[in-house]
């Protein structure tokens, strides 16, 4: 495989300078994040502080799909139309101010999963709990390649003086086979292809880091001769998200031209990256957790917002398609 156009058609300009205007289209949630488009027109939910999978129709009416408990995290429609969870176990949280904020492993966090959802029967089963005798920590955000495995990237937890190191996963959905593709990553969220499937990105949090990885086919990603003494073998940089203040990045999403979109927490927005690494933010004032888009409709340019930290998904006009996810509505 070859990786995405690096060429001055990237899509950026596109963004161009004009706001991005948000519409709320549910609120109290508790922390919700991977939203994920159904066939119907709906958008699924998770609520990491509710253990839980809620759909949200298009008039905002919401309705719970199925209890997961632990942490759900991000989420994906399957071949076989389930959809798959990432459950990093628990999170210790609270309200302040109005805000859920979530600040930790829960006391009763016993490990993360894989889980399997049917969206019709609310049947959850639990795929995956570790992978060569070591098991998942956090498992954060998930997407299926056109073969019909998934990457799942595993953030790892946070304990008072103690912080995990992260690493790619690649499995199959129906629970036969697990391995890791990528290890050290330091605190690995987002997951995402490039529209050819020739680059896996993935999204560091705290560094503000977008890593990439060549792609050389299903759950096989390049390597160097000479791998970095602190990241997992042929593990590139593609940008380093500037501005000002203390920021980190949350999960992803690509658009059309293979530009990276990029929850990008603190500074209140998205930050949109380029195959080449150029990069432009798009503000979104009101809340400090934008952390996930999706795209949605026939020709995807409506975007799904979760706005962590006040509990509201919002959607928006969004200047450039969304990319058709494998087996995505």
């Amino acid at each position: 495989m070859t990786g995405p156009s690096t060429g001055p058609s990237t899509g950026l300009a596109a963004y161009g300078d004009q706001p991005i205007v948000l519409e709320e289209v549910a609120t109290g949630l508790l922390f919700p994040e991977g939203p994920t488009a159904l066939p119907d027109g709906s958008v699924l939910v998770v609520e990491l502080c509710g253990g839980r999978l809620t759909k949200i129709r298009p008039d905002g009416s919401t309705e719970v799909v199925a209890e997961t408990g632990g942490g759900p995290n991000g989420a994906a429609l399957g071949p076989d139309g389930a959809v798959y969870v990432c459950n990093q176990g628990g999170t210790a949280w609270a309200w302040q101010d109005g805000y859920v904020v979530a600040y930790g492993m829960a006391p009763d966090n016993h490990g993360g999963s894989i889980q399997r959802v049917e969206v019709d029967t609310g049947k959850v089963t639990t795929l995956y709990t570790e992978c060569d005798g070591h098991r998942l920590n956090g498992p954060n955000d998930i997407v299926f390649d056109a073969a019909g495995g998934f990457y799942f990237t595993d953030f790892g937890q946070v304990r008072d003086r103690i912080r995990d190191r992260g690493a790619l996963y690649y499995a199959l959905p129906d629970g036969s086979a697990i391995r890791e593709v990528a290890f050290p990553l330091f605190d690995p969220n987002g997951v995402g292809l490039s529209p050819d499937g020739g680059r896996l990105y993935v999204s560091e949090s705290v560094t503000a880091r977008v890593l990439y990885f060549d792609v050389e086919g299903p759950g096989q990603l390049a390597t160097t001769d000479a791998p970095p003494y602190h990241y997992a073998p042929g593990t590139h940089l593609l940008a380093q998200i500037s501005g000002s203040g203390p920021q980190c990045l949350d999960s992803l999403a690509v658009d059309r031209f293979g530009n990276v979109c990029v929850g990008t927490l603190e500074r209140e927005g998205v930050t949109v990256v380029s195959p080449s690494g150029d990069q432009q933010f798009l503000p979104m004032p009101g809340d400090a957790l934008t952390t996930n888009l999706c795209f949605v409709g026939p020709d995807r340019t409506t975007a799904y917002l979760t706005r962590s930290a006040t509990g509201r998904v919002v959607r928006a006009s969004w200047p450039v398609p969304g990319l058709a996810l494998n087996f995505g509505a």
